[in-house]
């Protein structure tokens, strides 16, 4: 991360299930930890602001909003309705819960090898890798396209990740791959018509009232998103001629080449609507009278999927315990 990009990186906090049992009441004094933590890291520059959100047996009980949004110009005060460039949260909650809701519908399977649903990527020893190996990153792909060759289109890149020859066999390695999730974007396009934010949003974020949940969002949502990052529109990285703070752009070089809407990063939210969708997982599935998933596919996603010869512990297309584990410290715990 360049000093600049983490001087402007906004964050947004959602924490939803605190690993406390389901009869105890949750402890005010952690939650007073909350603010004095967020507040010494913008007091030593790691960040100018935040939004924080915890849930607890499905209700919110801490929301707050922390210094700025925006420190590129006039300063922006923080606010509850902040939304952020989610990066790759993007893969979670756009593009695996897609893949989800089509295994439900049986109109994909996890042993379905890729080249059922993308046939010209049985190219370079890639016939045997199939959608579960794409979930958990054990494909054998490398981590993504080269960011130093520049290119425009969703097209381009699909064509690119398709005549890829993988460093790995199926299964052999776990290699966290931004171009695994790019093609299932791309599987579900091929399966259903629509592109993975058309999709999502018809089958996800609009069912369950996650009206600032979006892929591209339009220029009257520019006010309230936090800026990443001055960059030019295809370059990597970031800074140098051209370059002009993205706020509503995805920061995602990849991403943001393929015009914003890819399977790895391209999603915008906010605390609300992440803290409803996160509501839904934990109810098995439902929200409100909503059903997206399956309960059995929401247990399903979350338990481990990866080989048992490898330490990294990945369920489908979330993280349970890998190197892509964050350190949580010792305020909340594992099922934060």
């Amino acid at each position: 991360m360049t000093p600049a990009f983490r001087y402007r990186l906004l964050v947004c906090v959602c924490l939803l299930a605190l690993t406390v049992p389901l009869s105890a009441e949750i402890d005010s004094n952690r939650l007073r930890q909350i603010g004095p933590l967020i507040e010494a890291a913008m007091q030593a520059g790691r960040l100018p602001g935040a939004v924080v959100l915890v849930g607890h047996h499905g209700e919110i009980v801490y929301e707050r909003a922390f210094g700025a949004r925006s420190v590129d110009g006039p300063v922006e005060p923080m606010t509850l309705d902040t939304v952020f460039d989610l990066a790759s949260l993007t893969k979670a909650v756009a593009t695996t819960t897609s893949v989800m809701v089509l295994l439900d519908e049986g109109r994909l399977r996890l042993r379905d090898p890729v080249v059922t649903h993308i046939p010209e990527f049985a190219i370079h020893g890639k016939e045997r890798i199939t959608v579960a190996h794409l979930l958990t990153h054990v494909s054998g792909l490398r981590p993504d396209l080269p960011l130093e060759e520049v290119f425009e289109g969703a097209g381009v890149a699909i064509a690119r990740t398709v005549a890829e020859t993988p460093e790995a066999a199926p299964g052999e390695r776990f290699i966290y791959s931004d171009l695994n999730f790019m093609l299932l974007a791309e599987i579900v396009r091929r399966v259903t018509g629509q592109t993975v934010d058309r999709f999502a949003q018809a089958r996800i974020f609009e069912p369950l009232g996650m009206r600032d949940t979006l892929f591209t969002p339009p220029s009257a949502l520019t006010p309230r998103i936090a800026p990443t990052e001055a960059c030019a529109p295809l370059a990597w990285p970031c800074g140098g001629p051209g370059a002009r703070m993205l706020r509503g752009v995805v920061h995602d070089p990849t991403a943001r080449r393929m015009g914003g809407v890819a399977g790895h990063a391209g999603l915008f939210s906010t605390a609300r609507d992440l803290a409803r969708f996160s509501l839904m997982l934990l109810r098995g599935g439902a929200l409100e009278g909503v059903r997206v998933l399956a309960s059995r596919t929401v247990a399903r996603m979350t338990e481990v999927s990866t080989p048992s010869h490898l330490p990294d512990r990945r369920g489908l297309g979330w993280d349970i315990d890998s190197r892509f584990s964050s350190n949580r410290g010792d305020l909340f715990g594992v099922g934060s």
